[in-house]
């Protein structure tokens, strides 16, 4: 049992030999070492390992069976060499070789079919490049597209069926397009909007459902329109507009 625990095996699960490697000259060099080191083994940190000791042996990987293997390899090779990889049948692969290339290869996997990967690619594009992007039928990749596209290109995600998408927005859309979410059926979306809507168009929202945003309301809305706030339900909110009243001073009494 203990033998065969200690034996060092490939992607396969078959034994490594190390006098039946390519890369023996290597080993006697002291650039590969079993267990730790090894092109062979089926363990990605010791392959990875293998590769910063020798990248230039990274390229002859690049079309390996084993998708890890690739995946790896893409990490050291030549950059040149990479484009062929993204359109590999293994996700892993893809985004190995992206993330290596310059921005406009990117913009060749906006629509992979592995939506894990759109996400990533969401992370290296920017502005417009990511317009594409924000009708994603998968919400993780527009809330990545929601934080980074350019404020005045969010105007078609104010609406997206995802409240958490909608909140992103709600903290980067233009001022002037606030107003059109305030009915956003979603509390937690209403108070995004709430707290950036200066005070002046503040009042309508007086009687929402949500005693958060009531409350929002009445730590910022003018003394004038407090009134209406006195009795809420809430507790709270009766009390911050009760506590901002008595601060005002008495008809006819000096400031």
């Amino acid at each position: 049992m203990s033998d065969d625990f200690d034996m060092t095996r490939n992607w396969k699960g078959d034994q490594v030999n190390c006098a039946c490697c390519a890369h023996i000259a290597l080993n006697r060099a002291g650039r590969c070492q079993l267990k730790h080191a090894c092109v062979n083994d089926r363990y990605a940190r010791r392959v990875d390992r293998f590769f910063k000791w020798n990248a230039g042996l990274a390229d002859a990987y690049l079309a390996h069976p084993h998708f890890e293997m690739r995946a790896i390899a893409a990490r050291f090779a030549n950059i040149f060499l990479l484009s062929s990889l993204l359109s590999d049948n293994d996700e892993t692969v893809r985004w190995s070789a992206v993330r290596r290339l310059p921005k406009r290869y990117a913009l060749r996997l906006r629509n992979d079919p592995h939506h894990e990967i759109r996400m990533l690619i969401a992370t290296l594009l920017e502005g417009d490049e990511l317009l594409p992007m924000a009708s994603d039928e998968y919400y993780d990749v527009r809330l990545v597209v929601a934080g980074r596209i350019t404020p005045l290109l969010l105007r078609g995600m104010t609406r997206d069926v995802e409240a958490e998408v909608r909140r992103v927005v709600a903290r980067r859309v233009p001022q002037e397009w606030l107003l059109s979410m305030v009915d956003d059926h979603d509390a937690s979306v209403r108070l995004e909007v709430a707290r950036r809507l200066s005070a002046s168009l503040l009042p309508p929202l007086r009687h929402d459902p949500d005693w958060r945003i009531r409350h929002e309301v009445a730590s910022r809305i003018a003394p004038s329109e407090l009134i209406s706030l006195v009795d809420d339900p809430n507790s709270l909110v009766r009390e911050l507009a009760r506590s901002r009243l008595a601060l005002q001073p008495e008809r006819g009494t000096p400031a």
